[in-house]
């Protein structure tokens, strides 16, 4: 069977003892002890208040924590189910914990819980962050209910966020795989999903348990496989997800060469399905959206402006290798810009990524040098739109995020006529 290679044998006794479910709760960690009960009890107390007669399990997949995380999560205490639905008998959910198997990093760690549902015929699967401060029961409901009810395969968040905040989803991630795949999915890297035990199953087929996906990068490679392998795509409105923010311009270099090389790499396995993809279409919203406090972002725009500077004085052998020779000069005039009137046009921007994009398919550099390089300019940008945001609302942050996605999708045509040119 498929999950004979990836759980312990005490895990594959208790999958042998359970049988069949038909929901999962998988909830990976690393050292994740602090968070992780409360995260337990939100996902018990959603399954029994809306799935109360439904065979459910919650699995955590864990990547060898030292603070008892594991230990936390059997003891985590639920309330009251019967308190939850007065009416209705309750299931309890089963509880599996178990060490992940393999290269460490997410991936392997979902790849142990697609392997649990595929095991018990699970129907319909979510997967929740192990640090969420913020999720509560009608998360779960949000996000299983679509594919439990046959409307979806693969259920993406979508948050309220701070307007600093999700900037490499704002200005790379969003517009891009909008462009590429032809679907708004405004959080295609939000780290909870819902997805079907078909899809899981799809999932575990794929050849990527080896490479980088298995460390890294496996959400966004989870959100393009369901579009690009016309799966039904779906978002749940889940509010805020509270979490330790993170200043933008901190050392962001790891982060680009994860998600950002997993997109394009994810451009050369499905070119031929969004070649001819010409516009983008809305995706279905589940939930009811309303207006929530977010935590406030401290960035610091001096600094990512210095490291864009840098970058023009430093990276100029690397950037001329990719950038085609209007655009690089256009860079090096905006690193001139004083502080009060610098801006990082969207036109310049979306064809700073697409430069890249094609570097990356022509192996025109060691791949993690190239995207390393692209942090400056990402800070650069990145500066630029909090400078022209400052005293912004959030809806009007969230047009001009609009407006850039455009362009990616207007430029898009020079993209794929340069692609199909012999490098």
């Amino acid at each position: 069977m498929a999950q004979d290679g990836l759980l312990s044998p005490t895990a594959q006794a208790q999958l042998k003892e359970i049988e069949q479910a038909d929901l999962l709760v998988g909830i990976p960690s690393y050292n994740n002890a602090r968070t992780i009960g409360h995260v337990v009890r939100a996902a018990g107390v959603g399954l029994a208040k809306y799935f109360p007669q439904v065979r459910a399990v919650i699995v955590n997949s864990d990547g060898g924590s030292t603070d008892g995380t594991p230990e936390v999560v059997a003891q985590a205490a639920l309330d009251d189910l019967q308190a939850v639905l007065v009416r209705h008998p309750v299931t309890q959910a089963h509880r599996i914990v178990t060490p992940y198997l393999g290269i460490p990093g997410k991936g392997s760690a979902l790849r142990t819980i697609f392997g649990i549902a595929e095991a018990l015929g699970v129907k319909a699967c979510c997967v929740v962050d192990s640090d969420l401060r913020s999720i509560t029961p009608e998360w779960i409901e949000l996000l299983l209910r679509p594919v439990w009810e046959g409307e979806a395969d693969y259920v993406t968040p979508l948050y309220s966020r701070h307007k600093f905040d999700g900037t490499i989803t704002n200005s790379i991630v969003y517009p891009l795989t909008r462009a590429l795949y032809g679907q708004r999915i405004r959080q295609p890297i939000g780290g909870d999903f819902g997805f079907s035990g078909k899809l899981a199953a799809r999932y575990l087929e794929k050849p990527v348990w080896e490479t980088d996906v298995a460390r890294f990068g496996v959400d966004i490679w989870m959100t393009i496989t369901a579009l690009a392998e016309g799966f039904r795509v779906c978002q749940a409105y889940l509010g805020a997800k509270i979490h330790d923010a993170k200043d933008p311009g901190a050392d962001l270099s790891a982060m680009m060469v994860q998600v950002v090389g997993s997109l394009f790499e994810l451009m050369e396995t499905y070119a031929e399905v969004w070649f001819p993809v010409s516009a983008s279409i809305p995706v279905p919203v589940f939930g009811f959206h309303y207006h929530v406090g977010l935590e406030p972002i401290q960035v610091s725009v001096d600094r990512m402006l210095a490291i864009f500077r840098q970058g023009v004085r430093d990276l100029d052998p690397i950037w001329t290798q990719i950038l085609e020779p209007p655009v690089f000069e256009e860079i090096q005039t905006l690193a001139a810009e004083p502080r009060e009137s610098f801006r990082f046009p969207d036109l310049l921007w979306v064809r700073t990524i697409y430069g890249f994009a094609l570097a990356h398919h022509r192996r025109l550099l060691h791949r993690e040098h190239l995207l390393k390089s692209l942090t400056p300019l990402y800070l650069g940008r990145t500066a630029g739109f909090f400078l022209a945001c400052w005293d912004a609302g959030a809806a009007e942050v969230e047009e001009a995020i609009e407006r850039l996605a455009l362009t990616f999708e207007t430029e898009k045509p020079s993209l794929v006529e340069a692609w199909r040119l012999k490098p």
